[in-house]
């Protein structure tokens, strides 16, 4: 271990507006060896999600910055190569956070357990892991659907967006899903199976084509992206609606934030109920929430898409094509075998 060299990817200096490949940097370290209660983890997939935009800004937020110099954060799935602690031993595959890196040192209470017999790795961060929570518990804890309800999603073909779309049917309410491009939106309607689904990038005047295909207006409006979306859906919300925000993936790159019209008149006419949604705030639950996601995945009532691409060093790039729209499912690095 001691010859072969860790390959990371660190923050080289905070974006201004959209990240560029000059704001990551590729760095070779040695690979450290574990102490009590620790293990040394083998990155295999990396999971891309559009929180980190935030990380690399120094403003204040739920969770601390990446200092310049620091490898980005991210979850994992991975290998134990080595343990110092009784939990696990080499070979057993795991989740944690470990960040931009080929390999990871992380406390053993730290390290989630993956069984690969369940579904394949990958979807550990994926479907079966913090985006599928985060669909889970933003949902059905604070868009409370009910049967027969509108519920709109915004990236509807995403991460998270996809799970909360197939969530949402299997609770029976009428599911509109908003996404960018035919692709995209084929996939929804077709392999989702949402009751409309809008293509914002086609659509000239969006809150039309939203009130078309919610005649009753909306329910719930699950909001993975924010500015004039959210505006257009604003419109239509009904009395006591929910709003659950999950992202506001449309704002990460602007230097000075989004400055569109308010929903403000809306919430308050309509008396709706806004909430932010950090899935951590449900990590005493995480179990009850795996336990029902692994359990649609493996009766057929929760499909995902995942969007892969090799290679640690690629990471960068990825990560901007991600935030522009140009991944299509969950985004992952795989990093080794």
């Amino acid at each position: 271990m001691t010859e072969k060299k860790n390959r990371q990817i660190t923050l080289a200096s905070r974006p201004v507006g959209e990240p560029t490949p000059e704001n990551f940097k590729l760095v070779e370290t040695a690979i450290g060896a574990p102490e009590r209660g620790q293990v040394l983890v083998q990155s295999l997939y990396l999971s891309l999600d559009p929180y980190m935009r935030g990380r690399m800004s120094a403003a204040k937020s739920y969770a601390a910055s990446t200092e310049i110099g620091d490898v980005m954060t991210g979850g994992v799935v991975g290998r134990v190569v080595e343990s110092k602690h009784a939990g696990f031993k080499p070979g057993d595959i795991v989740n944690g956070t470990i960040g931009w890196q080929e390999y990871g040192l992380l406390e053993g209470s730290e390290l989630r357990k993956i069984d690969p017999s369940l579904a394949p790795i990958s979807t550990a961060v994926g479907v079966l892991g913090m985006p599928g929570l985060t669909a889970y518990f933003g949902l059905f804890e604070i868009g409370k659907p009910r049967p027969g309800e509108t519920v709109v999603v915004s990236a509807a073909s995403g991460a998270v967006g996809a799970v909360v779309s197939q969530l949402a049917k299997i609770a029976g309410a009428r599911v509109v899903g908003i996404a960018g491009g035919p692709d995209k939106c084929a996939y929804v309607k077709d392999e989702l199976g949402v009751d409309a689904v809008i293509d914002y990038k086609a659509e000239k005047d969006l809150a039309a084509a939203l009130a078309k295909a919610c005649p009753d207006g909306v329910d719930v409006y699950f909001d993975n992206v924010g500015g004039p979306v959210t505006d257009a859906v604003a419109t239509l919300f009904n009395l006591r609606a929910r709003m659950v925000v999950c992202g506001l993936i449309s704002h990460y790159n602007m230097p000075n934030g989004y400055s569109g019209p308010s929903i403000l008149r809306s919430v308050l006419t309509n008396r709706v109920t806004i909430q932010g949604m950090i899935v951590f705030d449900w990590h005493s639950r995480w179990p009850e929430g795996l336990a029902r996601l692994g359990q649609f995945v493996r009766d057929g009532k929760l499909k995902y898409k995942e969007d892969i691409v090799a290679g640690l060093e690629n990471a960068p790039a990825t990560f901007i094509g991600m935030l522009n729209g140009k991944n299509f499912g969950k985004t992952l690095i795989k990093i080794a075998e």
